[in-house]
């Protein structure tokens, strides 16, 4: 499709063209993958610097599915423009995530009620402290009734979202195991933020793809047959109540 349509710096649909729900993985390739298989009748409707946004529908409800790219930074300009210049009014991130307790596997799916962060993204929005950062309570709920339907391990509690994927601090990870931290990625904590200061509903739902305890890793292959138990509770959440 041609990207000569007026939009925003970073999106280039039109008014209209993305629906109120809105699934965001980070890979772009995902996001068709998700367009091609989960949605139906979806057509694509950006394709700027290669992040992909369709919208189609899902159980008959009108649902778009937008890339986010990796990191807060990336994941903050895509959600903040989809809120504020295309009327969205809920994004579930879609991704995956690394384990750091041993009570949670590799395949198990991480709900994320509230995301720590070493980003300055929480002490930005409001002078003078630091903003507790966490799910739209209603799609969290929601999420959590559809996971009782599934039959892989969930797991609900606060992941930290890291600035540096690398990050080599086995302590860091010892305390935040302490204080019930279920997980690492890299997007949730933007992602909050981001629907708390546009008005919007948010949530994080993960498929654990690697744990920092055993070394445990899904194969791409296997990330992608694995998804689809996150991708149905991300769905399912984003429709309640619609």
């Amino acid at each position: 499709m041609s990207t000569s349509v007026t939009g925003t710096p970073h999106i280039a649909a039109r008014p209209g063209d993305f629906a109120p729900l809105v699934l965001m993985p980070g890979d772009p390739q995902r996001a068709r993958r998700i367009a091609q298989t989960f949605l139906e009748d979806a057509r694509q409707v950006t394709d700027v610097r290669g992040i992909l946004g369709y919208t189609g529908s899902h159980r008959g409800v009108p649902m778009s599915v937008l890339a986010s790219g990796m990191g807060i930074p990336s994941v903050t300009i895509y959600a903040t423009e989809l809120f504020r210049h295309y009327g969205v009014r809920r994004i579930v991130r879609v991704g995956t995530a690394g384990a750091i307790p041993a009570s949670v596997a590799v395949r198990d799916v991480v709900i994320a009620s509230a995301a720590h962060t070493d980003s300055s993204l929480s002490r930005l929005l409001v002078d003078g402290l630091t903003l507790s950062l966490a799910p739209s309570y209603r799609l969290l709920r929601a999420a959590a009734d559809a996971a009782e339907r599934e039959p892989a391990d969930v797991h609900i509690g606060p992941v930290f979202s890291s600035d540096h994927f690398y990050l080599d601090r086995p302590a860091l990870f010892d305390a935040l195991e302490r204080r019930g931290t279920l997980a690492v990625e890299m997007e949730a904590a933007g992602l909050y933020a981001v629907a708390c200061a546009e008005g919007g509903e948010a949530l994080a739902v993960l498929t654990v793809s690697d744990h920092l305890r055993t070394g445990d890793a899904l194969t791409a292959e296997e990330r992608e047959s694995d998804f689809d138990r996150t991708l149905r509770i991300a769905a399912t959440a984003l429709l309640t109540d619609v």
